[in-house]
């Protein structure tokens, strides 16, 4: 994951300085918001409309990246006390390290998927940020390698051993409509927001609940 991510990480470097930011002003971006799609809607809302277009830019990344929060309330509990751990977790809670955090079976399992995916993350991407930022214009159009695909790669494998069952398979479509149809005509942050809600109404409504588990049986037949 952390690879995939770091890939990606140089296309944001390059289109950064593309679109107006300095180097520098483009590592501290990635170190402090380290939020990869706020992060691009900021500097693709800049790229079009430039420092004028700043307040558009910086809601398009704050309504992209609000994700996040409700990130943090499944993860309170994986994180566990302490308000020095909590903080650097408020970093460390994006789409990568929730994912993997919440596929594992066991609390333990969970905390270590959740601090491992972050850090690794972090590092990568912050690392590939800059060294994209300082090849800049000797990367041209850095949209011809193909490196946005790995971060839809990682997702991908990280979707694919959940699809067991009709609720989640059915979360993954609506969803997947809902960001096609609306992202050529709302700003960025939206779909995301409203495929999100897939989840949420199918949740609510418990939709094709899965079936419960078996009750073990001992020796005497009862359960």
């Amino acid at each position: 994951m952390g690879l995939a991510t770091g890939a990606y990480g140089i296309s944001f470097g390059a289109l950064s300085v593309a679109a107006g930011l300095d180097i520098w002003q483009t590592a501290v971006l990635s170190a402090v918001m380290f939020t990869g799609g706020s992060q691009f809607a900021l500097i693709g809302v800049l790229a079009s409309g430039g420092l004028a277009a700043g307040p558009a830019a910086i809601g398009s990344a704050v309504l992209l990246g609000s994700r996040n929060a409700l990130y943090s309330v499944r993860m309170s509990p994986v994180i566990g006390s302490g308000w020095l751990r909590r903080l650097a977790a408020g970093w460390l809670t994006i789409d990568e390290s929730t994912a993997v955090a919440t596929a594992q079976s066991t609390p333990p399992l969970q905390r270590v998927g959740f601090w491992v995916t972050g850090i690794s993350v972090f590092v990568a991407w912050n690392a590939m940020t800059l060294v994209g930022a300082f090849l800049g214009n000797a990367l041209g159009d850095v949209r011809q390698y193909g490196l946005d695909a790995a971060a839809a790669a990682a997702f991908l494998g990280l979707l694919w051993p959940r699809l067991r069952a009709l609720q989640p398979v059915a979360v993954a479509v609506g969803a997947a409509v809902v960001a096609v149809v609306l992202t050529p005509v709302v700003p960025p942050g939206i779909p995301v927001l409203a495929a999100a809600l897939v989840a949420v109404v199918v949740g609510i409504a418990n939709w094709w609940p899965q079936a419960p588990e078996q009750l073990p049986v001992n020796s005497t037949g009862a359960a």
